[in-house]
């Protein structure tokens, strides 16, 4: 007896029917994905609204209430205009250098770090790095955490430094 062909409708149908369920479980699949996708992104913190600062230079601005007893900072506004993002300060490093107080290897649990001289001059270590001499106009970025230190600074040396968040944690290190 010979073979009935299966005519063209029966065989798109069977296609049909076969194809149909790999696709239902491709369609399934997408969705639990996408539904995956969606509950996972976290919602991005809003933070408060920016403000304006503005910082005009006056000498009574610099005071000793900053990180080192050897410095003397002048805040710029950034900290309170940013709600915490971002602080900004100049600072004056106390002349003449005194390598016993000043040369204490550490690091500071920041996200960003910047720091552009000013005026005069100061010489730093820093991990990976080694030694350096920053004149006036010259800038630097401090990776999160490195290990860093100042060696030795002129008497004149202004610094402007710049770092997110504002409040941040910083710690001394065994050289």
């Amino acid at each position: 007896m010979a073979k009935q062909k299966a005519s063209r409708p029966a065989m798109k149908t069977a296609v049909k029917k076969r194809s149909g369920t790999k696709a239902a479980a491709r369609s399934s699949a997408r969705k639990a994905v996408k539904a995956k996708a969606r509950t996972v992104a976290p919602k991005k913190a809003v933070r408060p609204k920016q403000r304006i600062a503005i910082s005009h230079h006056r000498e009574e601005d610099f005071k000793p209430d900053g990180l080192r007893a050897y410095a003397r900072y002048r805040d710029l506004g950034i900290a309170e205009a940013t709600h915490g993002l971002a602080q900004a300060h100049v600072i004056r490093l106390q002349g003449p250098c005194n390598p016993a107080e000043v040369s204490k290897l550490h690091y500071h649990d920041v996200e960003f770090q910047m720091v552009y001289v000013l005026k005069g001059w100061v010489k730093t270590y820093m991990d990976g790095q080694g030694e350096t001499l920053m004149k006036q106009g010259s800038a630097w970025t401090q990776p999160p955490k490195i290990k860093h230190m100042i060696l030795d600074y002129s008497d004149d040396v202004e610094l402007l430094e710049v770092i997110l968040p504002a409040e941040f944690r910083t710690v001394e290190l065994k050289a």
